[in-house]
């Protein structure tokens, strides 16, 4: 199967949905399946030889957090040749309410269409007013997907019409024989998220590690993403911060060793989630992960049974439970074990094989279609004649 992907977001600033397409793109073609990706990109970045550039992006506020898009002429005119050139069976849209290639892509695309709805944000009125502008191109789509319950809840509320629920994937085995690294281990929590961007939470673990470090001084907190490290610390006493270590951006091996050697994993996001591959990720690093309790969070986390949630921007509960999680080895082991069984069923073996079935329902009805009309013509105007 010809299959084309079309990516919202610049492919140099990874996040969330970039790293699922790139997976999603590395599962099919491993499969048998031709994979082509559209992107935003600049001109310097290094490219998998999968991904076509539909050129620079620009920073835009959505959702909130600043996503880099890419939108206008130019960029129509590379969706359009890229559709031509890639004479693809189905094609499959990310995000395709954002002002991106997504949109543009919708509204060229002439075959089957599926759409990924990956935003839960119940209360946008962006979303409610652009609706007439959207729902010529959004009637085009074959098959909706949404990454969780949450986001299915945004697409019914804002836009009408459902969609099938399937969650984000991730390789397991990965993360879980990735080897741990000793300077990494012994009275650790980790994080990883856009240091400057508050959603993730960052300034509310900032805010609770005064009271960790007071009750267990020799806790270490590792950090992993882009933003400013000095800042990050600038509300800590001073005498606390060297036990806050900056990682930077790390590879995916680094982020898989990171995952297998902290004792605890905080995810202290405070909104804008639809789903939490981090706390995926973890789980299947084996990690024992306490998160806020955002409700795409606690689906994730099966309602706590299979990592610790505590109260949404609470600082005083999050350093409480990581506190109880630190001084309880067999809590985390059992955390860790309930953690691993519940997350196969996000592995991309099942993942990617729902994601599979979706492209050739809509490419058999595409056919179905065609073969009708064909049939529905020769009825009309007789046999073909040489």
């Amino acid at each position: 199967m010809r299959i084309g992907i079309v990516c919202p977001y610049s492919w140099d600033v990874p996040g969330g949905v970039q790293f699922h397409i790139r997976d999603l793109a590395e599962h099919l073609t491993g499969l048998g399946h031709h994979v082509s990706v559209l992107a935003p990109a600049d001109d310097e970045t290094p490219l998998p030889p999968y991904v076509v550039s539909a050129g620079r992006a620009v920073p835009v506020p959505y959702n909130g957090s600043v996503a880099r898009l890419n939108f206008g002429f130019l960029s129509a005119a590379r969706v359009r040749r890229w559709l031509h050139d890639g004479g693809f069976d189905v094609v499959h849209i990310h995000e395709p309410t954002s002002p991106s290639l997504g949109l543009l892509a919708c509204w060229a695309a002439q075959g089957p269409l599926v759409a990924t709805f990956h935003t839960s944000n119940p209360r946008s009125r962006a979303m409610i007013a652009a609706y007439p502008i959207l729902q010529p191109a959004l009637e085009k789509i074959s098959a909706r997907i949404a990454v969780s319950e949450y986001a299915r809840r945004t697409l019914v509320e804002h836009l009408g019409g459902d969609a099938v629920v399937i969650p984000n994937g991730v390789d397991v085995d990965f993360f879980a024989r990735a080897e741990p690294r000793k300077e990494w281990q012994g009275d650790t929590i980790g994080f990883m998220g856009r240091i400057d961007e508050p959603r993730k939470g960052l300034p509310v673990l900032m805010r609770a590690l005064p009271a960790i470090l007071a009750e267990r001084p020799q806790t270490r907190l590792l950090v992993a993403g882009r933003g400013d490290a000095e800042e990050a610390v600038a509300t800590l006493p001073e005498q606390m911060r060297s036990r806050v270590e900056f990682l930077g951006m790390v590879s995916d091996e680094d982020k898989a060793r990171l995952l297998r050697s902290v004792d605890v994993y905080v995810a202290p996001n405070t909104g804008g989630e639809s789903f939490g591959i981090i706390l995926v990720e973890a789980m299947s690093a084996g990690a024992a992960v306490l998160a806020s309790d955002l409700d795409a969070f606690a689906q994730v986390l099966a309602q706590g049974e299979a990592g610790e949630l505590f109260a949404n921007e609470d600082a005083d509960a999050l350093a409480a439970a990581a506190l109880r999680l630190l001084a309880d080895p067999a809590r985390r082991t059992a955390l860790s074990d309930r953690g691993r069984a519940h997350v196969r069923r996000f592995d991309w073996s099942s993942v990617g094989a729902d994601i599979l079935s979706v492209y050739e329902t809509v490419a058999d009805g595409a056919a179905h279609v065609a073969t009708d009309e064909r049939t529905r013509l020769r009825g009309f105007f007789g046999p073909a004649r040489r």
